[in-house]
Protein backbone atom coordinates (compact mmCIF):
# COMPACT_ATOMS: atom_id res chain seq x y z
CA UNK A 1 0.00 0.00 0.00
CA UNK A 2 1.52 3.27 -0.98
CA UNK A 3 2.02 6.10 1.91
CA UNK A 4 -0.10 8.17 -0.23
CA UNK A 5 -3.13 5.83 0.24
CA UNK A 6 -2.72 6.14 4.13
CA UNK A 7 -1.32 10.12 5.04
CA UNK A 8 -0.97 13.22 3.52
CA UNK A 9 1.49 16.44 4.26
CA UNK A 10 3.70 16.34 7.40
CA UNK A 11 1.62 13.49 8.96
CA UNK A 12 3.94 10.91 7.08
CA UNK A 13 7.24 12.49 9.12
CA UNK A 14 5.61 10.62 11.84
CA UNK A 15 6.43 6.98 10.76
CA UNK A 16 10.40 5.93 10.93
CA UNK A 17 11.79 4.96 7.62
CA UNK A 18 11.95 1.34 8.45
CA UNK A 19 7.97 1.30 8.60
CA UNK A 20 7.57 3.67 5.50
CA UNK A 21 9.86 0.91 3.68
CA UNK A 22 7.97 -2.62 4.49
CA UNK A 23 4.86 -0.72 4.03
CA UNK A 24 5.62 -0.49 0.28
CA UNK A 25 8.42 -3.30 0.38
CA UNK A 26 7.53 -6.10 2.76
CA UNK A 27 10.14 -8.98 3.58
CA UNK A 28 8.23 -11.57 4.49
CA UNK A 29 4.41 -11.46 2.58
CA UNK A 30 4.09 -14.74 1.27
CA UNK A 31 2.46 -17.87 1.96
CA UNK A 32 4.03 -21.58 3.10
CA UNK A 33 2.56 -24.78 0.97
CA UNK A 34 2.08 -27.82 2.69
CA UNK A 35 4.85 -29.04 0.28
CA UNK A 36 7.01 -26.67 1.12
CA UNK A 37 6.80 -27.34 4.68
CA UNK A 38 6.98 -30.80 3.94
CA UNK A 39 10.06 -30.82 1.60
CA UNK A 40 11.73 -28.79 4.83
CA UNK A 41 11.04 -31.37 7.14
CA UNK A 42 9.19 -28.67 8.91
CA UNK A 43 5.17 -28.65 10.34
CA UNK A 44 2.80 -26.09 8.88
CA UNK A 45 1.24 -24.12 10.98
CA UNK A 46 -1.09 -21.52 9.72
CA UNK A 47 -2.75 -19.42 12.32
CA UNK A 48 -5.45 -16.17 11.43
CA UNK A 49 -5.78 -13.04 14.04
CA UNK A 50 -8.20 -10.03 13.42
CA UNK A 51 -8.78 -6.78 15.25
CA UNK A 52 -12.37 -5.84 15.79
CA UNK A 53 -11.17 -2.59 16.89
CA UNK A 54 -9.92 -1.46 13.14
CA UNK A 55 -11.12 -4.31 11.45
CA UNK A 56 -7.49 -5.69 10.14
CA UNK A 57 -6.38 -9.68 10.19
CA UNK A 58 -3.53 -11.32 9.60
CA UNK A 59 -2.14 -14.55 8.78
CA UNK A 60 1.15 -16.04 9.73
CA UNK A 61 2.39 -19.15 8.31
CA UNK A 62 5.13 -21.14 9.99
CA UNK A 63 7.49 -23.92 8.64
CA UNK A 64 8.37 -25.79 12.50
CA UNK A 65 11.14 -27.90 12.24
CA UNK A 66 10.03 -31.37 13.68
CA UNK A 67 12.50 -32.39 15.86
CA UNK A 68 14.19 -29.08 17.04
CA UNK A 69 10.59 -26.64 17.29
CA UNK A 70 12.69 -24.11 15.75
CA UNK A 71 10.55 -22.14 13.12
CA UNK A 72 12.65 -22.40 9.93
CA UNK A 73 10.58 -19.90 8.07
CA UNK A 74 7.55 -17.73 8.50
CA UNK A 75 5.52 -15.27 6.14
CA UNK A 76 2.48 -14.12 6.77
CA UNK A 77 -0.61 -12.42 4.17
CA UNK A 78 -1.93 -8.82 6.06
CA UNK A 79 -5.30 -7.50 5.12
CA UNK A 80 -5.44 -4.12 6.54
CA UNK A 81 -3.36 0.03 6.55
CA UNK A 82 0.03 -0.18 5.40
CA UNK A 83 1.03 0.06 8.87
CA UNK A 84 -0.68 -3.80 9.99
CA UNK A 85 1.89 -4.96 6.99
CA UNK A 86 4.70 -3.35 8.30
CA UNK A 87 4.43 -4.36 11.81
CA UNK A 88 3.12 -8.07 10.40
CA UNK A 89 6.10 -8.01 8.44
CA UNK A 90 8.31 -7.18 11.38
CA UNK A 91 6.76 -9.85 13.70
CA UNK A 92 7.59 -12.18 11.04
CA UNK A 93 11.43 -11.77 11.01
CA UNK A 94 11.63 -11.66 15.01
CA UNK A 95 10.01 -15.05 14.33
CA UNK A 96 12.82 -16.66 12.80
CA UNK A 97 15.37 -18.80 14.41
CA UNK A 98 13.17 -19.06 17.64
CA UNK A 99 11.49 -21.84 18.74
CA UNK A 100 8.24 -21.48 19.51
CA UNK A 101 8.11 -21.00 23.07
CA UNK A 102 10.64 -18.35 22.45
CA UNK A 103 8.73 -16.76 19.71
CA UNK A 104 5.79 -16.72 22.25
CA UNK A 105 7.50 -14.13 24.40
CA UNK A 106 7.35 -11.62 21.19
CA UNK A 107 5.06 -8.65 21.95
CA UNK A 108 3.81 -5.78 20.39
CA UNK A 109 6.10 -3.67 22.32
CA UNK A 110 8.92 -5.49 21.14
CA UNK A 111 7.79 -5.24 17.12
CA UNK A 112 7.18 -1.57 17.47
CA UNK A 113 10.68 -1.03 18.80
CA UNK A 114 12.33 -2.82 16.68
CA UNK A 115 10.55 -0.85 13.64
CA UNK A 116 12.26 2.53 15.18
CA UNK A 117 15.23 4.23 13.27
CA UNK A 118 15.92 5.49 16.47
CA UNK A 119 15.51 4.19 19.95
CA UNK A 120 13.86 7.17 22.04
CA UNK A 121 11.48 8.07 18.70
CA UNK A 122 8.36 5.65 18.50
CA UNK A 123 7.83 3.59 15.12
CA UNK A 124 4.10 5.08 14.37
CA UNK A 125 2.13 7.74 15.38
CA UNK A 126 -0.28 7.27 18.80
CA UNK A 127 -3.27 6.19 16.73
CA UNK A 128 -1.45 3.52 14.86
CA UNK A 129 0.37 1.77 18.08
CA UNK A 130 -2.32 -0.46 18.22
CA UNK A 131 -1.52 -2.04 14.81
CA UNK A 132 1.08 -3.93 16.31
CA UNK A 133 -1.19 -5.80 18.97
CA UNK A 134 -2.38 -8.20 16.30
CA UNK A 135 1.37 -9.57 15.99
CA UNK A 136 1.15 -10.64 19.62
CA UNK A 137 -2.09 -12.57 19.23
CA UNK A 138 -1.97 -13.97 15.73
CA UNK A 139 1.62 -15.65 17.61
CA UNK A 140 0.03 -16.77 20.46
CA UNK A 141 -2.54 -18.08 18.01
CA UNK A 142 0.03 -20.00 16.13
CA UNK A 143 1.80 -21.23 19.02
CA UNK A 144 -1.68 -22.73 19.93
CA UNK A 145 -2.47 -24.50 17.46
CA UNK A 146 1.79 -26.17 17.68
CA UNK A 147 0.73 -26.88 20.93
CA UNK A 148 -3.08 -28.31 20.38
CA UNK A 149 -3.94 -25.55 23.67
CA UNK A 150 -6.64 -23.17 23.40
CA UNK A 151 -5.03 -19.76 23.19
CA UNK A 152 -6.07 -18.51 26.76
CA UNK A 153 -3.54 -20.95 28.29
CA UNK A 154 -0.89 -19.52 26.86
CA UNK A 155 -1.84 -15.35 28.04
CA UNK A 156 0.08 -15.07 30.77
CA UNK A 157 -0.39 -11.60 31.10
CA UNK A 158 -3.64 -9.78 32.56
CA UNK A 159 -5.86 -8.44 29.41
CA UNK A 160 -7.27 -4.96 30.42
CA UNK A 161 -9.44 -3.91 27.19
CA UNK A 162 -10.64 -6.81 25.43
CA UNK A 163 -12.02 -4.55 22.94
CA UNK A 164 -8.45 -3.43 21.51
CA UNK A 165 -6.77 -6.69 23.45
CA UNK A 166 -4.55 -4.75 24.98
CA UNK A 167 -2.35 -6.25 28.48
CA UNK A 168 -1.55 -4.98 31.18
CA UNK A 169 1.85 -5.39 30.56
CA UNK A 170 1.80 -3.40 27.43
CA UNK A 171 0.09 -0.87 28.94
CA UNK A 172 2.65 -0.19 31.62
CA UNK A 173 5.34 -0.36 29.07
CA UNK A 174 4.21 1.97 27.01
CA UNK A 175 3.94 4.50 29.90
CA UNK A 176 7.33 3.69 30.29
CA UNK A 177 8.81 4.15 27.08
CA UNK A 178 6.77 7.13 25.74
CA UNK A 179 6.51 9.22 29.34
CA UNK A 180 2.65 9.31 29.08
CA UNK A 181 1.03 11.40 31.73
CA UNK A 182 -2.74 11.21 30.79
CA UNK A 183 -5.29 8.46 30.16
CA UNK A 184 -6.16 9.86 27.02
CA UNK A 185 -2.07 9.41 25.98
CA UNK A 186 -2.74 6.08 27.19
CA UNK A 187 -5.72 5.18 24.84
CA UNK A 188 -4.04 7.30 21.79
CA UNK A 189 -1.37 4.99 21.89
CA UNK A 190 -2.57 1.75 22.48
CA UNK A 191 -6.54 2.30 21.79
CA UNK A 192 -6.80 1.09 25.06
CA UNK A 193 -10.60 2.61 27.08
CA UNK A 194 -11.34 3.73 22.86
CA UNK A 195 -14.72 1.51 22.90
CA UNK A 196 -16.71 0.42 25.44
CA UNK A 197 -14.55 2.60 28.17
CA UNK A 198 -15.09 0.06 30.84
CA UNK A 199 -11.08 0.14 31.37
CA UNK A 200 -10.56 3.77 32.00
CA UNK A 201 -12.14 3.91 35.19
CA UNK A 202 -14.53 2.20 37.97
CA UNK A 203 -18.47 2.73 37.12
CA UNK A 204 -18.53 1.35 33.86
CA UNK A 205 -21.51 -1.06 32.35
CA UNK A 206 -18.49 -3.84 33.59
CA UNK A 207 -16.40 -4.17 36.34
CA UNK A 208 -12.58 -4.59 35.78
CA UNK A 209 -9.64 -6.27 37.42
CA UNK A 210 -7.41 -3.06 36.58
CA UNK A 211 -8.52 0.06 35.33
CA UNK A 212 -6.54 2.61 33.18
CA UNK A 213 -6.47 5.54 35.97
CA UNK A 214 -5.21 2.83 38.08
CA UNK A 215 -2.35 1.51 36.34
CA UNK A 216 -1.51 4.89 35.21
CA UNK A 217 -1.09 6.26 38.86
CA UNK A 218 1.23 3.02 39.71
CA UNK A 219 3.29 3.33 36.96
CA UNK A 220 3.97 7.21 37.55
CA UNK A 221 4.68 6.37 41.13
CA UNK A 222 7.47 3.50 40.51
CA UNK A 223 9.04 5.59 37.74
CA UNK A 224 9.70 8.15 39.90
CA UNK A 225 10.70 6.46 42.93
CA UNK A 226 13.02 4.58 39.90
CA UNK A 227 14.78 8.32 38.71
CA UNK A 228 15.29 9.53 42.19
CA UNK A 229 17.32 6.03 43.32
CA UNK A 230 19.28 6.58 39.00
CA UNK A 231 19.81 10.28 41.06
CA UNK A 232 21.68 8.90 43.43
CA UNK A 233 23.88 6.90 41.40
CA UNK A 234 27.37 7.59 40.09
CA UNK A 235 27.47 8.24 36.31
CA UNK A 236 29.77 5.78 35.84
CA UNK A 237 27.93 3.07 37.64
CA UNK A 238 24.45 3.35 34.83
CA UNK A 239 23.72 1.12 32.87
CA UNK A 240 24.47 2.31 29.16
CA UNK A 241 20.81 2.89 27.94
CA UNK A 242 20.81 4.96 31.05
CA UNK A 243 23.58 7.10 30.04
CA UNK A 244 22.36 7.16 26.38
CA UNK A 245 19.08 8.38 27.44
CA UNK A 246 20.99 11.40 29.94
CA UNK A 247 22.53 12.39 26.90
CA UNK A 248 20.17 12.35 24.37
CA UNK A 249 17.55 14.34 26.16
CA UNK A 250 20.01 16.77 26.78
CA UNK A 251 20.64 17.27 22.94
CA UNK A 252 17.18 17.60 22.65
CA UNK A 253 16.88 20.23 25.36
CA UNK A 254 19.33 22.39 24.50
CA UNK A 255 21.79 21.20 21.30
CA UNK A 256 19.45 20.52 18.71
CA UNK A 257 17.15 23.51 18.68
CA UNK A 258 20.19 26.23 18.61
CA UNK A 259 21.43 24.62 15.63
CA UNK A 260 18.14 24.42 13.58
CA UNK A 261 18.04 28.41 13.99
CA UNK A 262 21.13 28.26 11.87
CA UNK A 263 19.44 25.07 9.70
CA UNK A 264 21.96 23.07 11.35
CA UNK A 265 21.68 19.71 13.00
CA UNK A 266 23.89 16.81 15.24
CA UNK A 267 23.81 13.04 14.99
CA UNK A 268 25.13 11.17 18.16
CA UNK A 269 26.65 7.81 16.61
CA UNK A 270 28.39 6.39 19.97
CA UNK A 271 28.66 6.43 23.36
CA UNK A 272 31.38 4.44 24.50
CA UNK A 273 33.95 3.66 27.24
CA UNK A 274 37.14 6.18 27.01
CA UNK A 275 40.81 5.89 28.46
CA UNK A 276 41.36 6.92 31.84
CA UNK A 277 37.46 6.22 33.29
CA UNK A 278 36.15 8.50 30.60
CA UNK A 279 33.41 8.89 28.15
CA UNK A 280 33.34 9.31 24.83
CA UNK A 281 30.35 10.76 22.55
CA UNK A 282 30.85 10.65 19.21
CA UNK A 283 29.08 12.74 17.22
CA UNK A 284 28.27 13.76 13.41
CA UNK A 285 27.67 17.09 12.38
CA UNK A 286 24.54 17.82 9.71
CA UNK A 287 22.73 20.39 7.47
CA UNK A 288 25.02 24.16 7.81
CA UNK A 289 27.06 22.76 10.46
CA UNK A 290 29.03 21.07 8.32
CA UNK A 291 30.22 23.75 6.65
CA UNK A 292 30.80 25.81 9.65
CA UNK A 293 34.32 27.36 10.67
CA UNK A 294 32.86 26.92 14.17
CA UNK A 295 31.98 23.30 14.16
CA UNK A 296 35.26 22.15 15.54
CA UNK A 297 35.86 24.92 17.86
CA UNK A 298 33.09 26.93 19.14
CA UNK A 299 30.36 24.66 18.80
CA UNK A 300 31.94 22.11 19.56
CA UNK A 301 33.74 23.18 22.83
CA UNK A 302 29.86 24.32 23.57
CA UNK A 303 28.79 20.88 23.69
CA UNK A 304 31.34 18.92 25.55
CA UNK A 305 31.03 21.80 28.31
CA UNK A 306 27.26 21.83 28.32
CA UNK A 307 27.67 17.70 28.86
CA UNK A 308 30.16 17.83 31.37
CA UNK A 309 27.80 20.76 33.55
CA UNK A 310 24.46 19.35 33.14
CA UNK A 311 25.41 15.31 32.74
CA UNK A 312 28.98 14.17 34.07
CA UNK A 313 32.46 15.78 34.29
CA UNK A 314 34.27 12.88 32.57
CA UNK A 315 32.23 12.76 29.05
CA UNK A 316 34.61 14.13 26.34
CA UNK A 317 32.93 14.50 22.85
CA UNK A 318 34.51 13.81 19.61
CA UNK A 319 33.62 14.80 15.79
CA UNK A 320 33.60 12.00 12.94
Amino acid sequence: MAKNDLLGGSLWDNYSAKVADRMDNPIYQGEITQQEADAMGARLIVADWGAESCGDAVRLYWAVDKETDVIKKATFKSFGCGTAIASSDMMVELCLGKTVDEAIQITNLDVEQALRDTPDVPAVPPQKMHCSVMAYDVIKQAAAIFKGVEKGILDDDEMVCECARVTLKTIQEVIRINDLTTVEEITDYTKAGAFCKSCIKPGGHEQKKYYLVDILKETRAQMEMEKAQIKEEPFSARSPFQKMRLIENFFEAEIRPLLHKDGGDVEILDIRDGEEETTVVAISYKGACMGCGSALTGTLSFIENGLKEKVDPSIRVSVQ
